[in-house]
């Protein structure tokens, strides 16, 4: 499969002629990444990683257009109703030709005075796990779409988080929030522990791609 990093948090997936897209939140700048896409997944309902109106948008443009997401998210998305799929933890399903696992019930902890939002994670194909916003342990994951930099996680939640999870490719994302200073620090850090893990460990450039 292809995976392409776009602004932020968001990536497309493309396998057999046949795409899905990750949370394209208001951080996402570039336009036309729904474009053709059959599937959009969204982890959880803050705007970095969703945004209703492109979805209403991309949803009016694309008949077979399916929104998989929690329950946090579906509430804003009435208008919908018969595009949204509400999923949780342990479900699988189908979608764009990509077997998806579903993992984790909520948010990381970001402040004493909000509870936690709904927050789901994706597993692509048992080979590209995208957290959204937490740190959810799995046995197996060849490939994390890893938090780079966000509020609520620090350096050593970073760096416990690859080695816990040991992935054998892990590319940063949800790094919109950084100044180049920062993209800086980040990227030392993941070439460390790309070194000490023997893994490919790195950020992804908006538009960069991969293939899987």
């Amino acid at each position: 499969m292809k995976l392409t990093k776009f602004g932020h948090a968001c990536v497309r997936l493309e396998k057999d002629a046949r795409s899905l897209v990750i949370d394209p939140g208001a951080m996402t700048p570039e336009p036309g990444i729904l474009d053709g896409a059959e599937a959009v997944l969204i982890t959880h309902e803050h705007f970095d990683h969703f945004e209703a109106d492109r979805l209403i948008t991309a949803a009016a443009k694309e008949p077979r257009l399916t929104i998989y997401t929690c329950s946090g998210v579906a509430r804003h998305l009435t208008q919908l109703s018969d595009r949204v799929r509400v999923v949780g933890n342990d479900d699988v399903l189908s979608a764009a030709g990509f077997e998806v696992l579903v993992v984790g019930e909520k948010h990381h902890f970001s402040h004493p005075d909000a509870p936690p939002v709904d927050n789901v994670g994706f597993l692509i194909d048992e080979e590209v796990f995208h957290p959204g916003d937490a740190l959810t342990i799995l046995d197996d994951v060849p490939t994390l779409l890893v938090p780079g930099q966000a509020p609520w996680m620090t350096v050593p939640d970073l760096i416990s988080y690859l080695r816990r999870l040991r992935p054998d490719r892990a590319y940063a994302i949800h790094d919109g929030l950084i100044n180049d200073w920062g993209i800086q620090v980040l990227e030392s850090v993941l070439s460390a522990e790309a070194e000490r893990l023997g893994a490919d460990i790195r950020r992804i450039k908006p538009g960069e791609s991969v293939e899987l």
